[in-house]
């Protein structure tokens, strides 16, 4: 599902992905290739995805499709709050959740479950925010909002 979510980035990014330099030669922002062609790649990745997510119990079946609400959102936080490293770490780590729920089908342990995803969302906040720093400059001039702005503006004063 990373691969899925990856597309869907892509595809949401082609513009800014062409005002980055780090970005800017990705097959769908430099032209390689066309849209319908990441779409298709991406029906191939979801119907694998479907395929595995059937194998499992309702209940993950549940949790595992709710976390596509999470990867469709995902690139477009970054238009809209300074902190999408922060909804990212949401994203990527639902499988957490969802191991559990496909291991133990009669008691969740919520009380394990739940720390460790929320330990996962704290550690991709931290290391997609060094990540984003080497694109800082190209982001703020895109419009594209990060942790790593957040970060810059403290130390410049501006926040």
């Amino acid at each position: 599902m990373r691969s899925a979510g990856c597309i869907i980035n892509d595809l949401w990014d082609i513009d800014i992905d062409k005002k980055v330099e780090r970005t800017k030669t990705r097959p769908l922002a430099s032209g390689e290739i066309k849209p319908f062609q990441a779409i298709a790649y991406l029906g191939a990745h979801l119907t694998v995805g479907l395929g595995i997510l059937t194998r499992l119990n309702m209940f993950s079946i549940l949790v595992g499709a709710s976390s596509l609400a999470l990867v469709a959102m995902y690139p477009l936080m970054k238009r809209i709050t300074y902190w999408p490293q922060a909804f990212l770490g949401l994203t990527f780590n639902w499988g957490a959740l969802l191991g559990f729920t496909a291991l133990i089908t009669d008691h969740v342990p919520w009380d394990v479950a739940v720390p460790l995803y929320l330990s996962g969302v704290c550690w991709t906040l931290v290391y997609d925010t060094i990540y984003a720093l080497q694109d800082r400059s190209d982001d703020i001039k895109a419009g594209v909002k990060s942790t790593a702005e957040v970060e810059f503006c403290i130390w410049d004063g501006r926040y």
